[in-house]
């Protein structure tokens, strides 16, 4: 196929795309068949990404308090005001704060500003708040931050343990990758261990469903129980490892006894030994671990003490084995490679030490080096509340949204007296409290590499001019430090050039050292860096150009100084913050299978809004029996942080005392949905890592007096709402609603919030509290508003369809208050496979009609499930209620 070969922007699995042109001149997104990341396969995400892309809301020149302005002014802006604030207050007194979304170009070059020549590491990023944990903990055990395990490893291994991590939602990819060795070797077995029972377990051998935070208990258990039944591999512990009989005291004084593991981690025993014995007889084995590990006040322990276990027992460093941190964003793990984190130096040398210290500030021949570790992304924003980080840089992130205790971040940039950012969404929560806004070039418009969760480095190639003003935000940062008086030093001409400086000071006085090292690179021409195919890391100048990572193993050889391994003792704890009688429920966050971050990108393609369109509470049945919710009303979730009004939906996924709310939504698509502001602001004392999944809250019935939906053909004003969410769709702008007062003058309010047209037909019926309301222009229907005393609606997809029509037919306008077709079928409810716009309606109907057996068989009929495979689950769950 030909056209552009690029990365997707999305989570850590790091797809290829190639985006092309069709005939007719519209963007087309395809699969990249020769990526070794995908093979071709994209998920719902990525196969939609060209319906992210467009002028329409983009951030297009800069702007300084309020006032278009030219490049110059607002690059001057930012490079006196950092310059004025650091003489007078010293270098503590600015921060960057970055994030995974940049390309590792952009930042190098942030990362070489802020600690070599602004002289502090008060450099952060919104990776702080997915991979820290995992990050500090292969520190701790391999001496470096590296991952020793590949996507092929996956193919290979005889079981996979998936802990804390909805792969089937959250990097569905990889996840069918996995379940085609399984249907390959159907003797592989897989085990999910997760609270909740997610998309993922709907495939699992053994699905173990722990109590929130006893992770660490979990492999505690299963370190003293292989040890005891004599699985460990004493040759290899003893060759290449140390600090084992610490880590094991530890294990056995807390996890020594089965019982008494299960009953901490809510268990069945039996259960737990199945899984102790699944990983004592298959050598061949992976535990991959994502944010349900990392985002908790342990979660560097919890990283180790499974890293413990495949050290105990050798399972590392070959073919099929070893522990593996899965990324959640596409360049995480290229941040990290470049020191884009407050406690790291470039190319993974250690800001405290000396000899490292003067190896980058030599190489850059800077006049400074930061010598002790920055702020931390909580800690930064509490300094900036209280007035001791002056001024702030935030670049592609939006952390109004996403950092814990938001309302106290949100105050925090309203305290400081420079906020700088960076994006290319004009309108988010962030930038609303910006002094200066920065035109960035977004994907498919930028150049530059990203590296997955496999250290495989991407080229992310341009396909589109950049429009208005924007430009690529490593060129933003480089024209700031030359106004700050570093002109030689950031005198980049294009993103090769930072490249190939990223790659020489990865092998500066490296000899071994380091595992991190792509210095083989260093040379490479402007044309090769063009054609740069996806390698793995390391290719170190002895390599030259070749894949050199593919055959890195760290069985032999770690990177403590004594080139041993170290085992952790890790001994467990429960969350800072336990439910209570005031706050009973364990809140826990996290993302849905069609939306990424805040979505400023996703949120704005149909396809993907289609699948979940606002905002939820997840809790098990007789939790809300009790409280007296049930689906489709609205609850108010509360804790010591803030309050959320969110739907109320029983999946069936959680556990009694445990909810789930997902992270997405922010003040441009709801009132009341912004979940950040409820999570505590705990992190884990040694990775900075916040307490995503574990926050007491309570729940409580939003006691509406009306619930209505809206369907317009553009936004509506819902500044007068009490409760709204909005979901852009393919042919009309759904705005769902509530309010907690009566409305006396209905047809009047109708009026305003509708606005006028040729026709206006409308029904009225105060005993039940029901009122519809239809505006309709030269035949063609420009609004309907129902409103009802319940939450039992009309399904909102027939209604929808009758905006694409150009005139409506009398049918349709007999039916239209009625909110029904006629024709049986017609309304299809939510769409279950978004790559391929299937809604769950047509497929219980065509496994009704058809006597389908199989999700193959769904697929076959209908192509559901047939791409990133990410709605099987919800398929099989049809399927089995049919």
């Amino acid at each position: 196929m030909t056209g552009t070969r690029t990365t997707c922007p999305y989570c850590g699995v790091g797809c290829g795309v190639i985006a092309g042109r069709s005939a007719k001149g519209a963007i087309t997104i395809a699969g990249d068949a020769d990526h070794p990341a995908n093979f071709g396969r994209l998920c719902s995400k990525g196969s939609a990404l060209g319906e992210t892309l467009g002028e329409s809301g983009r951030l297009l020149h800069p702007i300084v308090r309020g006032q278009r302005v030219d490049w110059n002014v607002a690059l001057d802006t930012v490079a006196h005001g950092f310059a004025d604030i650091v003489a007078k207050h010293g270098p503590d007194a600015v921060a960057f704060y970055a994030s995974g979304q940049l390309l590792t170009e952009d930042y190098y070059v942030a990362n070489k500003l802020m600690k070599g020549y602004i002289g502090s590491a008060n450099i952060d990023t919104n990776s702080r708040l997915c991979m820290s944990s995992a990050v500090a903990a292969h520190k701790r055990a391999f001496g470096e931050d590296l991952v020793p395990v590949s996507y092929a490893d996956l193919e290979v291994a005889d079981l996979i343990v998936l802990v804390g991590s909805n792969a089937a939602w959250c990097h569905p990819v990889l996840f069918q990758r996995m379940l085609a060795a399984k249907a390959q070797r159907p003797q592989m077995k897989l085990v999910v261990i997760d609270p909740r029972r997610t998309a993922t377990c709907e495939f699992a051998d053994l699905h173990l469903p722990v109590k929130a935070g006893t992770d660490v208990w979990l492999f505690n258990g299963l370190l003293a129980w292989l040890h005891r039944s004599g699985f460990s591999d004493a040759a290899f512990v003893e060759q290449y490892t140390s600090g084992m009989a610490q880590a094991l005291a530890v294990a056995d004084a807390t996890a020594g006894d089965t019982a008494a593991v299960a009953r901490a981690c809510g268990l069945d025993e039996r259960q737990l030994v199945e899984f102790f014995a699944l990983f004592a007889r298959h050598e061949r084995a992976i535990t991959m671990f994502s944010q349900g590990v990392n985002q908790s006040s342990a979660g560097t322990d919890k990283a180790n003490s499974i890293i413990n276990c495949h050290l105990a027992t050798a399972r590392i460093g070959l073919p099929g084995m070893g522990p593996f941190s899965i990324t959640g964003q596409p360049n995480a793990m290229g941040g990290r490679e470049v020191g884009g984190m407050a406690t790291m130096l470039a190319s993974h040398m250690d800001l405290e030490n000396a000899q490292h210290r003067r190896t980058v500030q030599q190489f850059w021949n800077s006049p400074a080096i930061a010598n002790k570790p920055g702020l931390k992304a909580v800690d930064l924003f509490e300094a900036m509340h209280a007035g001791k980080v002056k001024a702030v840089w935030i670049m592609a992130t939006n952390p109004v949204v996403s950092l814990p205790d938001a309302d106290r971040v949100r105050e925090a940039l309203r305290r400081c007296d420079l906020v700088v950012v960076s994006d290319c969404i004009a309108a988010t929560d962030t930038n609303a409290l910006a002094h200066v806004l920065l035109p960035a070039a977004a994907w498919g418009e930028k150049e530059g590499t990203v590296t997955n969760s496999e250290r495989r480095i991407s080229r992310q190639r341009a396909f589109l001019p950049l429009p208005g003003e924007a430009k690529p935000d490593w060129w933003i940062v480089a024209q700031v430090a030359q106004r700050m008086g570093h002109r030689e030093a950031f005198a980049y001409e294009n993103a090769h050039s930072i490249f190939v400086e990223h790659a020489a000071l990865s092998g500066e006085d490296a000899a071994g050292n380091r595992a991190f090292d792509i210095s083989g690179l260093a040379e490479i021409s402007g044309s090769e860096y063009e054609s740069l195919p996806p390698l793995r890391w390391p290719v170190p100048a002895r390599i030259a150009r070749g894949d050199g990572g593919d055959s890195f193993s760290i069985a032999q050889r770690f990177y403590h100084p004594d080139g041993r391994a170290r085992f952790i003792a890790t001994a467990p704890e429960l969350p800072v913050h336990r439910t209570s009688q005031e706050f009973p429920f364990a809140l826990n966050t996290g993302r849905i299978r069609d939306q990424w971050h805040t979505m400023t990108r996703s949120g704005r393609s149909p396809r993907l809004t289609s699948h979940i369109t606002e905002a939820y509470v997840d809790l098990h049945g007789d939790d809300a029996e009790r409280l007296g919710l049930r689906e489709g009303l609205l609850a108010q979730v509360t804790t010591r942080w803030g309050s959320a009004i969110v739907r109320v939906r029983c999946s069936g996924e959680m556990q009694p005392g445990s909810i789930f709310v997902p992270i997405h939504w922010s003040d441009q698509f709801c009132s009341h949905g912004r979940i950040g502001a409820l999570v505590n602001p705990v992190v884990d004392p040694i990775s900075g890592e916040p307490e995503f999944k574990h926050t007491p809250a309570r729940v409580e019935r939003f006691a509406a007096a009306w619930f209505g939906f809206a369907l317009t053909r553009s936004s509506i004003d819902t500044s007068s709402l009490d409760w709204w969410t909005r979901s852009d769709g393919t042919d009309c702008v759904r705005t769902e609603l509530a309010g907690q007062q009566s409305l006396p003058d209905v047809r009047a309010w109708a009026a305003h919030l509708l606005g006028s047209g040729e026709e206006q037909v409308d029904y009225r019926d105060d005993s039940k509290g029901v009122y519809r309301s239809a505006v309709i222009s030269g035949n063609r229907l420009q609004s309907v508003l129902f409103i009802a005393r319940n939450a039992e609606l009309p399904d909102r997809g027939w209604l929808s369809s009758l905006f694409r029509k150009k005139v409506l037919s009398i049918a349709d306008r007999d039916l239209l208050l009625l909110g029904a077709s006629a024709r049986p079928g017609a309304d299809h409810g939510p769409v279950v496979c978004s790559c391929f716009g299937v809604a769950r309606g047509a497929i219980v109907s065509a496994i009704s009609k058809q006597s389908l057996q199989t999700p193959q068989d769904v697929g076959r009929v209908l192509r559901a499930g047939t791409n990133c495979g990410s709605c099987l689950s919800e398929i099989k769950q049809l399927l089995a209620a049919r």
